[in-house]
This record gives structure tokens, C-alpha cells and sequence, in this order.
């Protein structure tokens, strides 16, 4: 089951194999395209709570408001949309690279997070568009809104180094 695999990948890697860095991310986004709940994620994302989507094509991620994703009183913590915005990328670039998804490494080279405003108690909604997609580079950038998907609450922009 992809559960387990995932789950033997975390361990391993807690135990100091050399597994590739964020295989249990990449798989998980991958699972759960088609799903609603994101059942065989690794626990950060449980913990976030996040759920897929498609829209149009896209896969859109999406963060339900619960307590343990708050900072301040009846803000987002940072941190959380940050693993939203990097979860979005990931997955983004995992389904673009389903044809290497057995052999293909994604390893983020510069992560750079733009917060915009501040992320209230509501739902957060996150995508992410490749803008660059070479033999061993992938640029992606990822936005996270809340009510208006044109009022974003944070951006980033992920370099990865990509082994195929």
C-alpha cells in the first residue's frame, strides 16, 4: 500500500538512510490528486489538515482553519503557509513529472517565501504554476489566498534541482 511505502521512507530516513530528502512529500502529492482528503501524507500535512483538488487542470490545495495552524489569536502562523505553499509546489511538479515519477529527484535548491497579508480564520486555498521546467531545473511559483484568489495572502517561488 502507498501508505506504507511512505511511512517506511520516513523511517528509514529518521534511522540515517540515504533516502532522497523529500521522497515522502513527492509521493504523497502524488497520491492524492485525486482524492479529497490527503490520507497518505506525511504527518506535517495531517497536522495542516490539507486536502486536494482539481480545478481546471490545477491541483489546488486546500487548508481548513483549526487551532493548530494558528500564530497570533485568529491568524495563520507563517510556518503553515508556508508548508501549504511548498506542498503545492511539489505536488505541481510531481504530476508534470509523472512520466520520471519513479526515477525523477526533486531536491529544492532556494526557497523564497513573499508574505502579503495576514492569513485570517477561514479556509486557505493554494496553487502553484511551473514556470520553467528543464532537464535539471524547475522553477515554481505558488500562491495562497483565502477569500479572493486575487487578494493572495503569501507567495513563493521554489528552484529545484531536478536527478533523472
Amino acid at each position: 500500500m502507498a501508505s506504507e511505502r511512505i511511512m517506511a521512507d520516513i523511517r528509514v530516513r529518521k534511522r540515517g538512510g540515504r533516502k532522497r530528502r523529500f521522497a515522502g512529500i513527492a509521493e504523497a502529492c502524488e497520491l492524492a490528486q485525486d482524492g479529497p482528503p490527503m490520507i497518505d501524507l506525511p504527518p506535517y500535512a495531517r497536522v495542516l489538515g490539507l486536502q486536494t483538488t482539481d480545478v481546471a487542470g490545477r491541483l489546488r490545495f486546500i487548508m481548513p482553519w483549526r487551532d493548530d495552524v494558528q500564530g497570533r489569536p485568529q491568524f495563520l502562523h507563517g510556518g503553515a503557509i508556508a508548508g501549504l505553499l511548498e506542498f503545492a509546489a511539489f505536488g505541481t511538479l510531481r504530476r508534470a513529472l509523472a512520466d520520471d515519477a519513479g526515477s525523477a529527484t526533486m531536491k529544492p535548491i532556494n526557497v523564497t517565501v513573499n508574505y502579503l497579508l495576514g492569513g485570517r480564520n477561514r479556509e486557505t486555498y493554494a496553487e502553484a504554476i511551473i514556470e520553467r521546467l528543464g532537464r535539471s531545473v524547475a522553477n515554481v511559483d505558488a500562491v495562497a489566498w483565502q477569500d479572493d484568489r486575487d487578494k493572495p495572502i503569501a507567495t513563493a517561488r521554489i528552484n529545484f534541482l531536478l536527478e533523472r
